[in-house]
């Protein structure tokens, strides 16, 4: 399924990889789709039942992880609130409706990608010291917290140094992101 087609509820928004339907006031249907998404674009060619192999291992990870942090599930089965219920079986989650935060939580292990890439040129990530001398992909002597903007469809997120995440998102809010991304790295 390249884009589901859900005509019983509204359609609020189409993602990268996520159709997202409201259900009600306040829960949403979130359905993952066979889209690619990679660098920030949308690829021509699905893989077939992706969205189903998505939903799968998000629904193991927020099970496994939610002693770190809750999430936004609600339990309720994706089948119940819809009549295309071949739209949403195995690839859909009820979720509560949340106001999202407009950055990634990125957690780095390793030393790669736009990393990297910012490393080669100023030894730094998101503003972050690193030690001089790091390979490409080497392990980071800890997790480092590496915010990004939430592009839109098309765009590509940016990196952010902490202080601009906290310039967005403000301090409290700031510190308990970074505190729940490096746990749940951590953890995971």
């Amino acid at each position: 399924m390249i884009y589901s087609n859900i005509k019983s509820l509204p359609l609020l928004h189409r993602g990268k990889v996520r159709d997202i339907y409201e259900v009600d006031a306040e829960r949403l249907l979130i359905v993952q789709t066979d889209r690619i998404s990679a660098f920030d674009m949308i690829l021509s060619e699905p893989i077939p039942e992706k969205g189903k192999i998505l939903t799968a291992l998000s629904a193991f990870w927020f099970e496994k992880l939610s002693h770190v942090i809750r999430n936004h599930l609600t339990g309720i089965a994706p089948e119940s609130v819809v009549t295309e219920r071949d739209e949403v079986e195995g690839r859909a989650f009820v979720v509560k409706k949340l106001k999202p935060l407009p950055i990634e939580a990125i957690v780095r292990g390793y030393i790669v990608g736009s990393g990297w890439k910012e490393y080669v040129k100023s030894g730094t990530v998101c503003g972050i010291s690193l030690p001089k001398g790091l390979k490409e992909a080497e392990k980071l002597p800890e997790p480092i917290f590496t915010p990004s903007t939430k592009a839109e469809v098309g765009e590509h997120d940016v990196n952010i140094s902490f202080e601009e995440m906290t310039r967005l998102v403000g301090g409290e809010i700031a510190q308990k992101v970074k505190r729940a991304a490096i746990a749940l790295y951590s953890e995971a």
